[in-house]
């Protein structure tokens, strides 16, 4: 086998592979061989068909799979003698195949870039630090007292904070846009449930009251049809009922699952909640900041393939989206809004990989299993939550992820010039949900 190869650009590379005819051949006899002792012809044996007489008849089938398999064999034994890590699926194309010939291909394909670390000694990073406090304790009670809240119906005129049930038809020019009237739909005013202004016209109205107005739908609003033009409503105000909480008292303690204790042990639960909450975002926050760190520090050329196939994940969602949802779908506008956060991730991806093998890093079981038993206490049955992971490798493999991950940001954090940001809890968890709602 021979073997040319030429850098056509920092990371692409068109490789030749040239195989000889009499290796070729060979391999179609062996494979022929073994046809014969499976394929039965009349008048012959089976495993006595003339290799002539096999030859004629699927010579040319058996050689255009011993040239498929060639191909693949020989590309990665090629690439392995020339010390080359191929980025992708490569592109191949098969300059000689006749017979006679032997085969010849040309393959195009991006290697993956050699780069050197910065030094982890470089990096400046915060590392997050917050506390719950007893107001903290007391805002989240208001909170779960608001989940157990109680309707009324009230005969008087709504006001923000009441809970209105209403039926509606929205028209844009003489077109329904909700399909005809929409029934009993329940909306707390001051809720921010409907789009802007919406809630407003139903403040004053009373059980019986019919509303008309129009409103315009915000520029950024996912259905395009309506983005941004104005629409009319009818709407139709069937009841007003107004909110009561309970009290807090051991009644509400039973009715989140604290039989015993009280308001003390309710409280108590509450705060290791909340606790258990801080460190997953505490982590998360000071985990964002080393990523942010090392990705500004190391530049590096990235495989267009690698690019490619992290956008083709980021996209995956949205397509499924605007399918169930029956909804256009831009495709070229938001792969250009996502572009950077996947040439983010695949550099990130690359950089992790430089220092778990610079670092010879090996995962950490007992923190693997660590962070699946705390998954898994939220669970009714948390031992059976803890098999589920470990019966399945590929569960378990992005638990392994994870901890890996962690096990990097510890080394970036004893390394690095590390500085202590205080939160507030309140700031710290608006800001964990900011961002999840973000990745998704």
């Amino acid at each position: 086998m021979q073997v040319s190869v030429e850098t056509t650009s920092e990371l692409s590379r068109k490789m030749t592979v040239q195989v000889p005819e009499e290796e070729v051949q060979a391999k179609i006899a062996s494979r022929l061989k073994s046809l014969a002792n499976r394929i039965r012809i009349d008048g012959f044996r089976p495993g006595k068909v003339p290799q002539s007489l096999l030859k004629k008849r699927y010579g040319q089938q058996v050689r255009e799979e011993v040239l498929s398999d060639l191909i693949q064999s020989s590309f990665y034994q090629a690439v392995r003698e020339e010390k080359l890590r191929p980025a992708g699926v490569p592109e191949i194309t098969a300059r000689q195949v006749e017979e006679g010939k032997g085969l010849e291909y040309e393959a195009s394909f991006e290697v993956m870039p050699e780069f050197v670390l910065m030094p982890l000694e470089t990096l400046e990073v915060k590392q997050f630090v917050s506390e719950v406090t007893e107001a903290d304790v007391d805002a989240m009670i208001e909170r779960l007292r608001e989940q157990r809240k109680v309707w009324k119906d009230v005969d008087r005129e709504a006001a923000t904070g009441d809970r209105v049930t209403i039926s509606f038809e929205g028209k844009i020019g003489e077109e329904s846009f909700t399909d005809g009237k929409v029934e009993n739909v329940s909306v707390v005013i001051g809720s921010n449930q409907m789009i802007p202004g919406f809630e407003d016209k139903l403040a004053g109205a009373a059980a019986g009251s019919k509303l008309e107005f129009e409103l315009s739908f915000p520029a950024d609003y996912p259905n395009q049809k309506l983005a941004g033009n104005a629409v009319q409503f009818a709407v139709e105000v069937l009841k007003v009922e107004e909110g009561h909480l309970p009290e807090v008292n051991e009644e509400l303690a039973k009715s989140y699952g604290i039989e015993e204790g009280g308001v003390e042990a309710f409280r108590k639960d509450i705060r290791a909640n909340m606790e258990r909450e801080m460190k997953r975002a505490l982590q998360t926050r000071t985990k964002a900041s080393v990523m942010d760190a090392l990705f500004a520090k190391n530049t590096i050329a990235l495989p267009n393939a690698l690019v490619q196939d992290e956008l083709r994940e980021l996209l995956a969602p949205y397509r499924q989206a605007a399918q169930n949802s029956k909804q256009e779908f831009d495709e070229a506008k938001l792969k250009e809004q996502l572009e950077p956060l996947a040439r983010r991730r695949v550099a990130l991806a690359l950089i992790l990989g430089k220092i778990i093998e610079t670092n010879n890093l090996t995962i950490d079981q007992k923190r693997v299993r660590s962070l699946v038993e705390e998954l898994a206490a939220s669970y009714e049955r948390p031992e059976e939550v803890v098999r589920w992971y470990y019966a399945e490798p590929k569960r378990l493999r992005e638990i392994e992820n994870v901890v890996m991950e962690d096990q990097v940001v510890d080394l970036v954090l004893d390394k690095a010039k590390v500085s202590e940001e205080n939160l507030a809890f309140q700031e710290l968890m608006q800001q964990a949900t900011g961002s999840s709602l973000k990745a998704a």
